[in-house]
């Protein structure tokens, strides 16, 4: 019984090992950094700021990114587009 608990050993670990490695790369996707979150509450607006608290963190940065990527209106200067807004939720 020993020698059966011997030989299984190493490879339940190993499966472990794996299985917890997959584990790890799921939560590694999902993580943003320090950097990313500075940015988001730096520069987002209330639409943001609700998504943040009503979806978590990842669905609100994506809808910022987005929001980044494409000017809101043709006319509307770049810098407008980036800058802050003076309302800032608390």
């Amino acid at each position: 019984m020993q020698g059966l608990a011997a030989l299984l050993f190493p490879a339940v670990l190993m499966l472990f090992a794996l299985a917890m490695e997959k584990v790890q790369a799921r939560i590694d996707r999902l993580a943003v950094s320090r950097d990313h979150v500075e940015e988001f509450l730096e520069s987002a607006d209330a639409a943001q700021v609700d998504t943040l608290a009503k979806e978590g963190f990842p669905a609100a940065l994506d809808e910022f990114r987005s929001r980044r990527t494409r000017p809101e209106t043709a006319d509307t200067d770049v810098d407008d587009v980036f800058s802050p807004s003076p309302q800032r939720a608390s």
